[in-house]
């Protein structure tokens, strides 16, 4: 992305919160073994606002002065040896932001704008955490008691992000399609191959070659190859059973690109499916075509979701499955679509309707654990003046 998406970004945040001040963390680098750290990945809205990828810098943006000071860390000179740092000079470059400041002047600067601002924006810890079984990124929290320190009141502008990130640019529909690509070019060489195969990290093992090979920054979230009843733990990462013939293999696959996310699924079989396996498949691969001709402007989300109950119940019935409320969360009991963004679960910013720019996907899928299969199929769908597109329609659904 140009510097001028970041910048733009800013001026939109700040308008949409009528001027005030806003300052945001990145996050911190997060221990993985001893003393190796985990692959960097940045905060997504500390991203959207200035493009800088590593971790601890800190952005302070006045909206009712149009002016923004990027805040650099203090990083030791071991530590720039081992991991590189960025200069202010490239991060100017990279985000737009004419200013960039050290941490103990970003302290100086606070105390003289908590003069003129009682109030601070920043944002807090993600709205479903209480849910996550995992630990949050510490630099949120931080940021957070730091600003509590300084100022009146600190307020939390997930809300306004999340409206603004919800509707993609042209830029961000480019980057989104490219990495779209990447991930179809996976799924055509492993179906082409798929009998090949011995065990479900070959599988993952190849998509990351063509993934890779193409310019991507690899995968944008743990790939789920799943075989037989492993298609029914809706997040298995382990790709490391054995794969035998007759079985249905499940891969939610998706490329990185210029800090945005692909995410597709198909369920593929691995020799001659069953008859049985082949009705399951059918069924999901209906419904997913219903569903998506659904998506248009100004449809009600939850129409939407009333709409979807009742092709999935269709489809459940179809099977011989039990197809009331209880059956369908049952043998579906995920969320049939999400946004997709910068995060591959990108928020659309609770909306009543949909809007045209937005991009979100649409993945049925049916899970019968007690015959070991398990099959979903996803797209990512852009919502547009007239209907919508599939950015995805190119890979075929079939089995």
């Amino acid at each position: 992305m140009k510097a001028t998406f970041f910048t733009e970004n800013r001026h939109n945040l700040a308008a949409s919160l009528k001027g005030g001040l806003t300052v945001l963390s990145a996050y911190q680098r997060q221990q993985r073994s001893n003393d190796s750290a985990h692959s960097f990945v940045q905060e997504s809205n500390f991203w959207y606002l200035t493009g800088i990828e590593e971790p601890d810098w800190m952005v302070i943006i006045d909206g009712s002065i149009d002016k923004s000071w990027l805040v650099a860390p203090d990083v030791e000179e071991v530590h720039a040896t081992f991991d590189g740092s960025l200069s202010p000079e490239t991060a100017k470059r990279i985000s737009g932001v004419n200013s960039v400041i050290t941490a103990d002047e970003s302290i100086v600067l606070l105390r003289k704008l908590a003069k003129t601002h009682g109030m601070v924006n920043t944002v807090g810890k993600p709205t479903h955490a209480d849910h996550f079984n995992f630990s949050l990124n510490p630099s949120i929290a931080h940021n957070w008691q730091m600003l509590e320190r300084h100022f009146a009141k600190v307020n939390d502008i997930q809300r306004e992000l999340n409206a603004l990130r919800a509707i993609k640019r042209p830029e961000e529909i480019s980057v989104i399609r490219q990495a779209i690509d990447y991930t179809i070019e996976g799924f055509e060489r492993i179906k082409k191959t798929l009998n090949t195969y011995k065990h479900e990290y070959e599988i993952e093992a190849d998509f990351n070659h063509t993934i890779r090979r193409n310019g991507s920054a690899g995968y944008a979230y743990d790939p789920i190859i799943a075989a037989g009843s492993n298609a029914c733990t809706l997040h298995y990462m382990k790709n490391s059973d054995k794969l035998i013939s007759r079985q249905l293999v499940l891969m939610d696959v998706g490329a990185s690109y210029g800090g945005y996310a692909a995410d597709i699924t198909r369920t593929y079989a691995k020799g001659e499916p069953t008859k049985r396996q082949r009705e399951i498949h059918t069924a999901v691969e209906t419904a997913h075509h219903r569903i998506i001709n659904l998506i248009e402007p100004m449809k009600s989300v939850q129409e939407y979701q009333k709409d979807v109950d009742t092709i999935m119940s269709e489809a459940l019935e179809s099977i011989g499955l039990a197809h009331d409320e209880a059956g369908i969360r049952r043998y579906m009991p995920h969320a049939i679509s999400h946004g997709l963004g910068i995060d591959v679960h990108d928020s659309l910013g609770a909306p009543k309707y949909f809007v045209e720019g937005m991009v979100l996907t649409v993945e049925p899928g049916i899970y019968v654990p007690e015959e070991k299969i398990g099959v979903r199929i996803e797209d990512d769908i852009l919502v547009t003046s007239k209907g919508n597109e599939n950015l995805s329609a190119r890979l075929s659904t079939g089995l």
